[in-house]
């Protein structure tokens, strides 16, 4: 019953796809769309028009999806959290070739997270993609060696300070600009579809990348820490 039941639904969502939604017909912006495409270059001077929305714009409900993406990861921690009661987990370390190619690795990728949100408003890149990327080489770091732990107190400290400096940005545009994260006349605009231009953009790229990338890989540390606890004994890895 319950097959007959989801085929039935998946042909109806699909009748509702193909009838509902315009498939293939171009449409007409809207004033507000219109703008942007007019005038987004001009008024931001950044390469990449969606990230100039993303972050300009929009980048009040940008920093609402940052402060989601904040409490889910305190959430998940919360329940992650270890209750060893003097347990110890038994771990089965991985080879020689893994970990040392894992290590070669981190750094190079690292890097490419940090281009990939420095580089935001030129290229199709950005805080959340190149924060993901930087998780991404953590937790290739962390699967390698399971005996790694990271320094939770100076990714909170982090997360806290990339947060602060978040808000401080939008503030300044308030108080220069008259209305929040806007980018007019807080930093130079600079030359088109060069690193030092679009203003606060890039800026702001930076800081959502380093907040998510130091969540992601929080969350990622608690949920490889979790699992099935052994009772300690000599033979045991730690």
């Amino acid at each position: 019953m319950k097959q007959v039941f989801s085929i039935l639904m998946v042909l109806i969502m699909g009748w509702l796809l193909v009838s509902l939604v315009p498939l293939g017909q171009p449409t007409e912006p809207g004033s507000v769309a219109q703008h942007y495409i007019e005038h987004g270059v001009e008024e931001n001077r950044g390469a990449n028009l969606v990230t100039s929305v993303i972050v300009n714009y929009r980048g009040l409900d940008t920093l609402g999806e940052v402060t989601v993406l904040f409490l889910s990861v305190a959430g998940a921690a919360f329940v992650l959290r270890r209750r060893d009661n003097g347990l110890r987990r038994r771990c089965r370390p991985s080879s020689e070739i893994v970990q040392t190619g894992a290590r070669l690795l981190f750094a190079p990728t690292l890097v490419f997270g940090a281009y990939i949100f420095v580089h935001g408003h030129l290229s199709p890149g950005g805080g959340f993609q190149g924060g993901a990327v930087v998780a991404s080489a953590v937790l290739m770091l962390l699967l390698a060696d399971r005996r790694i732990h990271l320094p939770h107190r100076v990714m909170s400290w982090m997360e806290s300070m990339v947060g602060f400096a978040y808000v401080m940005t939008g503030l300044a545009g308030l108080v220069i600009a008259g209305s929040f994260l806007s980018n007019q006349g807080v930093l130079p605009l600079g030359t088109w579809n060069t690193l030092f231009s679009a203003g606060l953009i890039p800026v702001i790229y930076i800081l959502v990348g380093l907040k998510v990338g130091t969540e992601l890989a929080s969350l990622l540390d608690n949920m490889i820490d979790t699992g099935r606890l052994y009772p300690s004994s000599e033979g045991d890895q730690p």
